[in-house]
């Protein structure tokens, strides 16, 4: 029987009664259950299963520090868990690498150490976040290079920590790689002698089958100019050889028949690589006879990059393109050097400025505009390039809105169909002045996934931005706390003489 007194009860009580209301579970009907209260079992239920979860994370501690996989004989923390709880290995070396990251060790005289990853350990222990989370933003922060700033380091865990509460684990990795771009452009990535050396594209002889394969490494300047000819091409339902009644060609063609499309992009069974493949296949044939590869989306098929003055300015860094891509400014400047120049004015809250159209699409130039402004989907977590987004209406057209580009904004097709007033519907608007994005376009969620439905931006695409501003806030109130220790300091009396107090 646990006897170990936690307040008025006993531990023993505690997991007593853990134990009967799982059991209660167990047992309950749930047929019973409207829609919005399965949804509401499921979310409480899953953040119980978190907070659980960090509890076993101070149990591992526990375990280590006063070392009872030694007293048991076992090899390891990760074979005394492996046994104790018949549980696989992996299942074990992921608790405990969890725990060495959020759990709260102690130093030698007892006291609590601070956490490895704070913000991430806070946000488990309240259920927000789950084990895959702790493990995504953990590989993220293993990725920190070396000589990257303590602020910027703590500022990028809380980023990831704020950004997991409400992505799944795969979307904090994608932040996760967008992020450590923007804290070390440079570092990781092998300069452009390297690069020429290391390009390439290798064709491979043609099999029995007549297939022939290819392999290689392609430099960024071709990745970016490749990418809006696939995103264009490469859309399903388009260009199927496998069906004989798929749309051929351009994809933005006044004539194309709409509904066609969408039939065959619900019958189109293709992979990605093999829609790839067949895109490339179309992109030459085209090439070879015109030369011209029409538009996509009311734009040109071209490559579109957006960078900042300083990157211009300095020469040094990263900058995104339209289809997701990164591509060193350097190379920027040089693909730059073929392209039609194009003007973007932005406000001092970086939103494009007025571009008014009478007409339901939007015109190529507020395209243009929006692309750089928002860079690509604008639902909260969505990491959708620009160009596989529509021009989204904020206050829709069939509400009476216009197509400004004060009213328009970015939104890949799943999200754009997101938007709708029945149930699960999202709704969009403009973040009004005094908010903490003013111009912005907020996304707010339907009551299943925020009971609250509190306005949510997409960071995902302005990394740069929300680091900045994140790091100016935290440096602000560090400041602030050392201000208030010093104020402290001084007003305290100076000690008792008697017993050789001092300051």
């Amino acid at each position: 029987m646990l006897s170990n007194r936690v307040g008025g009860d006993t531990l023993e009580v505690r997991l007593t009664a853990l134990d009967t209301a799982v059991d209660g579970l167990l047992g309950h009907d749930f047929t019973g259950l409207s829609r919005d209260d399965i949804v509401e079992v499921l979310q409480r239920m899953e953040a119980s299963l978190r907070k659980a979860s960090a509890v076993g994370h101070r149990l591992a501690v526990e375990s280590v520090e006063r070392r009872i996989p030694e007293e048991l004989g076992c090899r390891s923390v990760n074979d005394f868990l492996i046994g104790t709880l018949r549980i696989s290995a992996a299942d074990a070396a992921r608790r405990v690498k969890g725990a060495k990251k959020v759990g709260t060790w102690h130093g030698a005289d007892g006291g609590d150490m601070a956490e490895e990853l704070p913000a991430t350990a806070a946000a488990i222990r309240s259920g927000v976040i789950g084990p895959d989370h702790v493990a995504a933003v953990a590989k993220v922060m293993r990725k920190v290079p070396y000589g990257v700033g303590f602020d910027e380091i703590t500022v990028a865990e809380k980023i990831l920590a704020d950004a997991a509460c409400s992505v799944t684990p795969e979307d904090v990795a994608k932040l996760g790689a967008h992020l450590l771009a923007y804290l070390n452009p440079d570092g990781d990535v092998p300069d452009e002698k390297e690069r020429t050396r290391r390009r390439g594209l290798r064709i491979g002889k043609q099999g029995t089958d007549l297939m022939t394969p290819i392999s290689g490494l392609l430099d960024p300047e071709t990745r970016a100019l490749l990418e809006p000819v696939l995103a264009k091409l490469a859309r399903p339902g388009m260009n199927n050889p496998d069906d004989p009644d798929s749309p051929r060609g351009d994809v933005e063609s006044d004539t194309l028949d709409r509904d066609a499309l969408a039939k065959a992009a619900a019958r189109d069974t293709r992979t990605v690589v093999q829609r790839n493949h067949d895109a490339l296949k179309v992109a030459l044939r085209q090439l070879l006879s015109s030369g011209v590869l029409g538009s996509y989306r009311g734009l040109p098929v071209t490559a579109i990059l957006t960078m900042s003055v300083q990157q211009l300015e300095h020469g040094a860094g990263v900058v995104t393109t339209a289809s997701g891509g990164l591509v060193p400014v350097r190379d920027a400047l040089r693909m730059a050097e073929t392209a039609h120049p194009v003007l973007a004015i932005f406000d001092h809250h970086g939103r494009p400025l007025h571009l008014g159209r009478a007409k339901r699409l939007a015109s190529a130039d507020q395209r243009l505009a929006l692309i750089a402004a928002s860079v690509g989907c604008t639902r909260p977590g969505c990491d959708a390039p620009a160009t596989l987004t529509a021009v989204h209406h904020i206050t829709e057209w069939k509400d009476g809105g216009s197509t400004d580009i004060s009213n328009e904004d970015l939104a890949c097709d799943a999200c754009h169909a997101l938007v709708h007033d029945g149930p699960g519907g999202w709704e969009t608007r403009i973040a009004p002045a005094g908010s903490g994005y003013p111009g912005r376009t907020e996304w707010i969620p339907p009551p299943h996934i925020d009971p609250e439905q509190g306005p949510r931006v997409n960071h995902r695409h302005h990394l740069g931005d929300l680091l900045s501003a994140a790091l100016a806030h935290y440096r602000a109130r560090r400041e602030a706390e050392l201000r208030e220790h010093r104020r402290r300091w001084l007003r305290e009396p100076a000690g008792d003489a008697s017993n050789g107090g001092g300051p």
